[in-house]
């Protein structure tokens, strides 16, 4: 499900809960739990990485839909927003190593690391969402805004937009693109890079530069949860991920 590969001083944790790395309530744990000790092991960074063609898919929707309880829903979107808080809040910098697709919360994840490598391809990344009858939380908004400002957020968000390597990175969605064996690579490469600067320079500005990520999940964090249930359990988003979960087992 979570695989610990290290390289030296910087931590790579590899998903590998096939076929999709969808998020379940014991991913979400494993990852946030992996990367809030990763300091104390040693690590003084992290690259987050996925299967080759598939960075993840985000929250398991076959498994969610069985859940009947708003409490049972409720604990499975603070799992993966306390996972999300995490990234955002972690004192040593992470690299999303994007080896192929990232739609949802795959693209969640990605957007609070520091630093995006996505792979060259027939690949797609973006928070589609409101295609699958889900309204996008507005700490995962102000995530967007930061990496390719508020106008296009917007229009990406509302639309439920998937742009295609090239794409994201002309809109600064990524920071830089490889061909697919290259991803993990380039993105132990730049955070080797970064570590060479003198780190409580670098770790004090870090943290300065990232506060509001973190202050976004505090403010919005009871009201959030309380309206992601109400909206997974509305008939919209229900008849319409069952839809997109009927064409998914079709294929």
């Amino acid at each position: 499900m979570l695989e610990q590969i290290r390289h030296d001083n910087i931590l790579e944790l590899h998903l590998a809960r096939p076929p999709v790395n969808a998020f379940d309530h014991h991913l979400s744990r494993a990852l946030r739990e992996a990367i809030e000790a990763a300091p104390a092991s040693g690590a003084r960074g992290i690259v987050l990485s996925g299967r080759p063609g598939m960075f993840s898919a985000g929250l398991d929707v076959a498994a969610v839909l069985e859940l009947d309880a708003a409490g049972r829903m409720a604990e499975l979107w603070r799992e993966y927003s306390t996972l999300c808080r995490a990234i955002a809040a972690s004192t040593v910098p992470i690299v999303a190593a994007i080896g192929g697709h990232a739609p949802a919360g795959g693209a969640v994840l990605a957007t609070f690391c520091d630093y995006r490598v996505m792979a060259r391809g027939e690949f797609r990344i973006g928070l589609n969402e409101t295609q699958v009858g889900l309204s996008v939380p507005p700490e995962i908004q102000t995530g967007l805004r930061r990496l390719v400002g508020a106008y296009r957020a917007e229009r990406l968000m509302v639309a439920g937009a998937m742009v295609g390597p090239d794409e994201a990175l002309r809109i600064g969605f990524v920071d830089e693109l490889a061909e697919p064996d290259e991803v993990a690579p380039r993105a132990l490469a730049w955070l080797r890079a970064l570590l060479t600067l003198p780190p409580q320079a670098m770790s004090k500005t870090r943290a300065i530069a990232r506060a509001d990520l973190v202050a976004a999940f505090d403010a919005a964090y009871r009201n959030d949860i309380d309206a992601f249930v109400r909206d997974w359990f509305g008939d919209e988003s229900r008849t319409t991920l069952k839809a997109v979960l009927m064409k998914l087992k079709a294929k």
